[in-house]
């Protein structure tokens, strides 16, 4: 019942290779499941597609996954493009011609002993919407890339376009808190926190996006399932903006700040 990190990173199957890095720092660290002979690390982890952003032959690896464990810190997290959200990427309805970069993200909620914290890398197949103004902020681009083209206008006007350009999407998260949950409980909050993802994202959860959420719990607080579950969906749509709007330009592809 118990992980020891969570993993999340770009390079597609190959950034799968980082977990490695992140096992070797805490087995070094003794953190892990005992096994008599050495502790073995639980270190779920989640990778997404930007092979076709940058060089396909830059991945994270080993030793990138070792290092990251060793600068981390309880500083402010630097958003944008950054770590697992260096090629992320939105809009691609019409595959990558006409996307958006995007980037990671984070957010946190704390009210007197309970914190929630989130983080998520955006690389959807759908626009992004800021829930307090109800606007797309990044998305599919129109063909002179000056204006959205509104992705789920073009599902409406096109109900059985067949051709595949969908098929290199996943967003993936994780909702870390001081509160005590059960295994189940972690996972009712995982789930509550996908509703983020439908607030912000048009359309989400299509059969083209590998949307994933962990949850993580320190058993420290006393919460409700549900609390902590709302809390999160909250603050993941929030996390999700703030990729959005703290990623610059990069690799020919135009940001949220590039359209103000």
């Amino acid at each position: 019942d118990k992980a020891h990190a969570i993993y999340l990173s770009g390079g597609s199957a190959f950034g799968l290779d980082g977990a490695s890095g992140v096992m070797k720092y805490l087995e070094e660290k003794g953190i892990g499941f005992d096994v008599v002979l050495t502790k073995v690390p639980i270190v779920p982890g989640a990778v997404l597609f930007d092979l076709g952003v940058g060089d396909y032959k830059v991945r994270p690896d080993a030793k990138m996954g070792y290092e990251a464990c060793l600068k981390a810190s309880e500083e402010e997290i630097r958003q944008g493009n950054i770590g697992a959200g260096t090629g992320a990427t939105v809009g691609k309805i019409f595959g990558g011609l006409r996307s958006m970069k995007s980037g990671l993200g984070t957010a946190s909620f704390k009210s007197q002993e309970l914190i929630v914290g989130v983080i998520v890398a955006v690389n959807c197949l759908g626009d992004v919407i800021d829930p307090e103004s109800g606007e797309i902020i990044a998305g599919v681009l129109s063909e002179d890339k000056k204006e959205f083209a509104n992705t789920m206008s073009f599902l409406r006007n096109f109900p059985q376009r067949s051709e595949n350009n969908f098929s290199k999407n996943t967003t993936i998260g994780v909702v870390a808190t001081n509160a005590t949950l059960t295994k189940a409980g972690a996972t009712k909050v995982a789930m509550m926190a996908q509703d983020g993802y439908a607030r912000t994202i048009s359309p989400a959860h299509t059969m083209f996006d590998g949307d994933t959420i962990f949850c993580m719990a320190t058993g420290e607080v006393e919460a409700g399932v549900n609390v902590v579950g709302a809390i999160a969906a909250e603050i993941m749509a929030r996390a999700i903006v703030k990729a959005i709007k703290n990623t610059e330009s990069l690799f020919k592809l135009k940001s949220y700040k590039d359209l103000l």
